[in-house]
């Protein structure tokens, strides 16, 4: 599942164009028939198109899905435009502030399988659209969002991420390599490997398996948490930051140690948490300032969590580091709209 985006920025016709060969390409990789094939190239377009036409530093994410034998393409919509007082009225056909046909985001919900948007005035919009070959894959009762980013410059990123679910809790992991590049990226899919082959949910012990997975590697900054019920589990080493954020917007942070894993760490810990009806998991590596939040995001917490990522890479991206997003929400347990 450690799949990182492809992020294209979109300021500019011949960039949209860029952008739907791009997703075609990949769908087509990926198997897709060609009618959907026809319907990624649809909507990254649309999303694309509406981008030049209304957005400040706009770009578009890629991103492979993965769930059992099902594949699908995911894309993310963001811009710092100037975002939109009525969504509803703006899904419309026919709808159009630019001189359009107006019929560009009711198409792209209706080819989408997964399709959701977050906008606010004066501050932008992200839109999110999942697509996948064939039919989608049954519902799992998570629901989880993930932009990962590497370094503008770098073909690859030295950030890594995975879930599993082990001994019946969901765990999740967030890996960032000591550096940038390649090597950065070995040592962050070393922690990846690691924690998919352990069969263990304690996240102690999966940590102490990476470690030893790492000693091979220049080390990289890991932390894990498992949801058990009403408490969530965390261990981590190095500046990987994770947080319970509550319906209402509170925030609960976590606890890292200090070190790097695979070469120096002074203990490895378990934290606990009370984990509640609706409360959304958030963890991210440094590439994101610390001082995210999302208490100024009226509406935000009962978007998608892709869109919840979405809005936080876009608006706290530190622009010169491997960045990556993972958040996570039980969709059984959400209690919201």
């Amino acid at each position: 599942m450690e799949v990182s985006s492809t992020a294209i920025a979109v300021t500019e016709s011949s960039q949209a164009g860029h952008a739907r060969r791009t997703a075609s390409a990949l769908a087509a990789r990926l198997g897709f028939s060609e009618e959907d094939q026809g319907k990624v190239a649809i909507v990254v377009s649309e999303a694309a198109k509406n981008l030049v036409a209304h957005a400040r530093e706009g770009q578009i994410l890629l991103r492979t899905l993965h769930a059992g034998s099902h594949v699908g393409v995911e894309m993310l919509a963001l811009d710092k435009g100037p975002g939109m007082v009525d969504v509803e009225r703006c899904l419309r056909d026919g709808y159009s502030t630019a001189g359009t046909g107006g019929s560009g985001l009711g198409a792209m919900r209706r080819m989408s399988c997964l399709f959701d948007i977050y906008s606010q005035p004066g501050v932008g919009t992200v839109v999110l659209a999942r697509l996948w070959s064939g039919k989608p894959p049954p519902e799992d009762g998570l629901d989880v969002g993930v932009v990962c980013v590497p370094k503008t410059g770098e073909e690859v990123c030295g950030d890594s991420w995975a879930v599993d679910r082990k001994d019946g809790r969901l765990v999740f992991l967030v890996a960032d390599g000591l550096g940038h590049g390649p090597e950065a990226a070995r040592a962050s899919r070393a922690a990846v490997v690691s924690f998919l082959e352990q069969g263990s949910s304690d996240v102690v012990e999966l940590l102490r398996g990476a470690h030893q997975e790492l000693h091979s590697t220049r080390g990289a900054a890991v932390a894990l948490t498992a949801l058990d019920g009403a408490r969530l589990h965390f261990s981590g080493v190095g500046n990987i930051a994770a947080a319970v954020v509550s319906p209402e917007g509170g925030i609960q942070r976590m606890v890292s140690m200090n070190g790097t894993l695979g070469h120096q760490t002074h203990r490895m810990q378990q934290f606990s948490y009370t984990w509640n009806q609706g409360d959304t998991l958030v963890m991210c590596s440094d590439g994101l300032a610390t001082q995210w939040r999302v208490d100024a995001y009226p509406g935000l917490l009962a978007r998608h969590p892709g869109v919840v990522a979405g809005v936080l890479f876009r608006d706290f991206s530190r622009g010169r580091d491997d960045a990556t997003v993972l958040v996570a929400r039980e969709t059984s347990r959400r209690g919201m709209p």
